[in-house]
């Protein structure tokens, strides 16, 4: 596909038969061995495949020295809700290359052909979890949501309430846990629409004792679902999914069921807001840290579906993106809006003009950063009309994102 200096170097689709090759550049990367992996209850063959399924699902391109891999990436075909539309995307993984093939401009290149062939596939927009924020934005990718962390002490428990539905320990395979998942991810921006590839990154590290439990209404609906494990008096939480404040409760009146036996209840939290607020006792330890970057791949496809809420104004933005990697991005498009009209998506250049990366606005569209503060930090350009303009037309949602591949 592709040449470097080198005639030897070369771009290749990789297939199931480098399946060994790709483990052992990951496990090189990222320095995981494989008597760890044994310790935490991975046999050898299943080492081996533990990554197969994305050389039959995924697209993963690397570089080759002759017969030898020295560079790769993986894009996972996926979809996600972005302020109720589905959107295709390409979620980036497996990015790795070799020390002594450092410096020659190997995973750039690769970066180049994958942006294209997304944008060819129709995925608009990509996601990864970065190893380098400072490396990814210099390719245009840019922070859209954090994990937050959280540490409740025993007695900060919220006490047993008195509510009707009741939970029940499922399987993680349960089909109730997928449709319930679903129905959340229907409704939450941000979330992925989990298929059968993204439930297996899902479940693929975690050990025997983790555990899934599903709240159900009174009416036998399943409302919310929390997964966890126990180990050493402390409570686990990896998700905790409810589609309204009873199932909160619900799901928090089991985790206090637990009192007698733990010390302490540590969780991960992707709704982008501090549960503390809604604990009896908010006195507790709560982390942030920016866990996913985005970056849009084809900016009029992006656009076209995006929900601005504009059926209360009127007027023309004209929308001035910059993208020093990808050609086709550098373009204006125009937002026409129209009282109880849907707004209309254009190229004329006539309007209040706003001029800003292709970072700056995916963190804007995504919801992570507001308008206002994006323009304090001087990272978008526009007059102060139009600032109250765009505050009011894009969406104050964050993005829930809790996968992890």
């Amino acid at each position: 596909m592709n040449d470097t200096s080198s005639n030897q170097l070369k771009i290749k689709r990789l297939q199931p038969s480098d399946l060994n090759q790709y483990n052992e550049l990951l496990r090189y990367a990222f320095q995981v061995t494989q008597k760890e992996l044994i310790e935490i209850g991975w046999e050898y063959d299943e080492i081996r495949k533990a990554k197969s399924p994305i050389l039959e699902h995924a697209s993963v391109l690397g570089w080759f020295d002759g017969e030898r891999l020295a560079s790769q990436i993986s894009i996972y075909p996926m979809k996600m809700n972005i302020h109720s539309n589905i959107y295709d995307i390409g979620l980036i993984t497996g990015v790795a290359t070799y020390p002594e093939y450092a410096c020659q401009g190997l995973m750039s290149s690769l970066m180049k052909v994958c942006l294209k062939e997304m944008r060819e596939k129709g995925q608009s927009i990509s996601l990864l979890y970065p190893y380098s924020i400072p490396l990814y934005r210099k390719k245009g990718w840019e922070l859209i949501a954090d994990k937050m962390t959280f540490s409740v002490k025993d007695f900060q428990l919220p006490k047993p309430q008195k509510i009707a539905g009741y939970v029940r320990r499922v399987s993680e395979n349960s089909p109730t846990l997928k449709e319930l998942h679903n129905r959340f991810a229907g409704l939450t921006h941000g979330c992925l629409i989990r298929n059968d590839l993204a439930w297996q990154e899902y479940w693929r590290w975690d050990s025997d004792d983790t555990t899934v439990a599903i709240y159900y209404s009174p009416e036998n609906e399943p409302s919310g679902y929390i997964v966890y494990r126990l180990d050493n008096e402390i409570f686990y939480v990896k998700e905790m999914v409810y589609l309204n404040r009873q199932a909160w409760k619900g799901l928090w009146n089991y985790i206090s069921a637990h009192e007698p036996m733990l010390t302490e209840v540590r969780g991960n939290n992707y709704t982008g807001s501090s549960i503390s607020f809604w604990l009896p006792d908010s006195d507790v330890k709560e982390t942030v840290r920016p866990y996913v970057m985005g970056r849009i791949i084809d900016v009029h496809a992006f656009i076209k579906d995006y929900q601005f809420l504009t059926t209360h104004h009127q007027g023309s933005l004209v929308f001035e993106v910059s993208d020093h990697l990808c050609e086709w991005n550098n373009t204006s498009f125009s937002v026409k809006m129209e009282p109880n009209e849907a707004p209309l998506i254009g190229n004329a250049a006539v309007g209040n003009a706003i001029a800003l990366t292709i970072q700056s606005l995916a963190t804007l569209l995504l919801g992570y950063k507001r308008p206002r503060e994006l323009h304090m930090m001087g990272l978008l350009e526009a007059g102060d009309d139009v600032i109250d303009i765009l505050e009011a037309i894009i969406p104050w949602n964050k993005a829930y994102i809790s996968d992890y591949i």
